[in-house]
């Protein structure tokens, strides 16, 4: 889970090659970002849509805590898993539009690309736990000690501001898109803790959909 935002780069090589090729081909941006947002659900095999809509559903579907659990553990998907995929979609294609039309919005997405998976990071630092004692959930929960927490954050920040700063934004943009995406996380995070009593394989799938989307609404309003 530490290694959470390194492997995200991996996710920006094809995503690259795509918007340089639909550049090439005079692809409007918003086609662009659409084809970007379906590269990185199909890099993922959907999964993290999927959590998204499961930890939704739960949420959604009563304040007991078991009965939230156990939607979330069907494969179905309810109208409000639906609502919040298609929302966080539609944002997230939006701003990426935005951020698709200049050099240096596409060096501010590519930073919440990666702010999106340390997500991944921050959910499963040390004092958070898992929401049940079997699935994915349990086996990385708490896995990520606060020091190492910390060590990626600061890394991740540094490396933020200086990808703003040589693109010709202001350094503190890349700091902002940070702090926005780990405030969607805390947001995510916190709420399934006080709901569902930590976190599972849905919620960390959760976190990343709406941390990009969040990253890259503050991205896009720095542009």
């Amino acid at each position: 889970m530490a290694l959470a935002p390194a492997a995200a780069v991996l996710l920006l090589v094809p995503a690259a090659l795509l918007v340089l090729v639909a550049h090439l081909v005079g692809l409007p941006t918003v086609v662009q970002a659409t084809g970007c947002v379906i590269l990185l659900a199909l890099c993922t095999r959907g999964l993290h849509l999927d959590g998204l809509a499961d930890t939704t559903d739960g949420l959604s579907a009563a304040y007991d805590r078991e009965r939230a659990l156990e939607v979330m553990r069907t494969g179905d998907v309810g109208p409000s898993g639906v609502a919040a995929v298609t929302l966080t979609v539609i944002l997230q294609i939006a701003c990426s539009a935005t951020l698709l039309a200049s050099t240096r919005g596409l060096a501010l997405a590519a930073v919440a690309v990666v702010v999106s998976r340390t997500a991944l990071c921050w959910a499963c630092t040390r004092g958070v736990p898992a929401a049940r004692p079997e699935g994915l959930g349990a086996t990385v929960a708490q896995s990520v000690g606060r020091l190492v927490a910390t060590a990626v954050t600061v890394a991740l920040v540094a490396v933020a501001v200086a990808v703003a700063a040589v693109s010709h934004s202001p350094w503190w943009c890349g700091l902002v898109v940070v702090a926005g995406g780990a405030v969607a996380t805390a947001a995510v995070v916190g709420r399934c803790v006080s709901r569902i009593g930590g976190i599972s394989g849905d919620v960390l799938g959760a976190s990343v959909e709406i941390t990009l989307a969040a990253a890259l609404l503050v991205a896009a309003a720095c542009v």
